[in-house]
């Protein structure tokens, strides 16, 4: 049964409200954590979901920033964030809380008006210390005991836009319509 993602970030309205950054891994959150092998030009590669890219790019119309935190480094990913104008692109760091404290330092706000999901135990750091934190069903139970919120959509198959969702609703942002 579908969740009603209104109902479900009236829950949550005091901390999503708050929400002036959204930042999120990639393998497990913004794909299914499937990798595969495009060649030794592109190396390793991913698949990403474009109702998550949409979703990335209407906080961003409404003011809010973006980020992405994640281990890997392939072109594919760089490619794919750099094109939907992320604020912030941290890659290759194994340790992501590296990443995110330079991230919170840049954009000058307080952790609690930070998201972040993710779904692995490098993960742990950074979720624990923001204002909002979500991850996946598959993740595991360690994770999901720390998080504030379990998608009900799996990781590359829309939980990202699930979460900006209730973003939208917890601070009534409209996705801008064109005709």
């Amino acid at each position: 049964m579908k969740r009603d993602l209104r109902a479900e970030s009236k829950k949550f309205h005091d901390k999503l409200s708050k929400i002036k950054i959204a930042l999120f891994d990639v393998d497990g959150i913004l794909t299914d954590s499937k990798v595969y092998w495009d060649g030794d030009e592109n190396g390793f590669n991913r698949c990403f979901n474009t109702y998550d890219g949409y979703g990335l790019k209407t906080l961003q119309r409404a003011g809010l920033k973006v980020g992405i935190i994640t281990g890997g480094d392939s072109i594919g990913v760089k490619k794919r964030f750099e094109g939907l104008g992320v604020d912030y692109l941290k890659m290759g760091t194994t340790d992501k809380r590296e990443g995110f404290e330079a991230i919170m330092a840049d954009c000058g706000f307080d952790k609690s008006e930070a998201l972040y999901m993710g779904d692995e135990f490098f993960d742990l750091p950074i979720l624990k210390q923001v204002g909002f934190s979500a991850t996946v069903p598959h993740a595991s139970h360690e994770i999901q005991e720390e998080v504030d919120y379990i998608s009900q959509r799996e990781g590359g198959d829309g939980c990202v836009r699930e979460v900006i969702d209730m973003v939208r609703y917890a601070q009534n942002i409209v996705p801008l319509i064109e005709y």
